[in-house]
């Protein structure tokens, strides 16, 4: 399976992820022109933080070998796709309780701004090869690398 793999000391905290994760996810286009930033339904999947040192640091879903969001799924919303190593989430299954969220040990998990009831994940940009956050890294911080499941 591929994952998302990150080199922190190359990234520039330019966020050409998060607006590339905005734009593939945006209800009105895959473009990033298309993205309305006041909208708060246009939401990344991703985000940058800045460690003790003061440098910049992407944070996605790992889709964790043994993911602690699906441990803690009691509505079996979160699932983990042994052959792709995907972990989905399905909304029509969510009860809204966020143990997902409160499991992860990245943070990486949110409610969704507008109704605080749907969760936001990384999908690895379903159906694409390659993830737009990937894709559109000018730094090469952010890239896939194949790894046994």
């Amino acid at each position: 399976m591929k994952r998302i793999m990150i080199n922190k000391d190359l990234c520039s905290a330019c966020l050409n992820c998060y607006m590339a994760c905005m734009a593939e996810h945006n209800k009105n286009g895959k473009s990033v022109f298309d993205v309305d930033l006041e909208d708060i339904e246009n939401e990344g999947r991703n985000y940058i933080t800045i460690d003790k040192e003061g440098k910049p640091v992407p944070i996605f879903c790992r889709h964790c070998d043994e993911p602690e969001c699906v441990n803690t799924c009691m509505s079996g919303a979160m699932t983990k796709d042994k052959k792709t190593g995907i972990v989905s989430y399905n909304k029509e299954k969510c009860a809204s309780c966020f143990m997902c969220v409160m499991s992860c040990p990245y943070g990486v998990l949110k409610p969704d701004s507008k109704s605080k009831t749907v969760v936001v994940k990384c999908d690895m940009c379903d159906g694409r090869e390659i993830p737009r956050c990937v894709e559109n890294c000018p730094t090469g911080a952010i890239y896939l690398e194949e790894v046994d499941c």
